[in-house]
């Protein structure tokens, strides 16, 4: 499946990486992590009123008590993403975190799933 690929290939730079949304407001921050969240899946192609490839749409994210490390991780992601299929527009964004001791990086991932 398309997420366990996703999962996958953050693992595999040797940070953790959990579904946003899923900590609780008692679970301390990990000091480097990777969040993700899938945006939509949509129908990408139809022939003889079937549907034949989806868009999948993520957004994915890495937090980090080191700022400099944000950056870093993120283009180490990019280019891990890249080298599994994935469509990645674009550097990254900045991500809003809620502990003032991380800092976080964003980025829009797309994957397209034929059958």
């Amino acid at each position: 499946m398309v997420v366990d690929l996703l999962i996958s290939t953050l693992e595999s730079l040797g940070y953790p990486v959990y579904r946003q949304g899923s900590f609780t407001e008692e679970e301390p921050y990990p000091d480097h992590f990777f969040t993700y969240w899938n945006v939509e899946t949509t129908d990408g192609s139809h022939y003889d009123n079937q549907v034949h490839s989806y868009v999948w749409d993520f957004n994915v994210f890495f937090y980090s008590i080191d700022p400099a490390n944000t950056f870093r991780v993120l283009d180490d992601a990019i280019s891990a993403l890249k080298a599994n299929r994935f469509i990645v527009p674009g550097k990254g964004f900045d991500a809003e975190t809620d502990e003032p001791t991380h800092t976080g990086r964003g980025v829009n991932v797309l994957f397209l799933e034929i059958n």
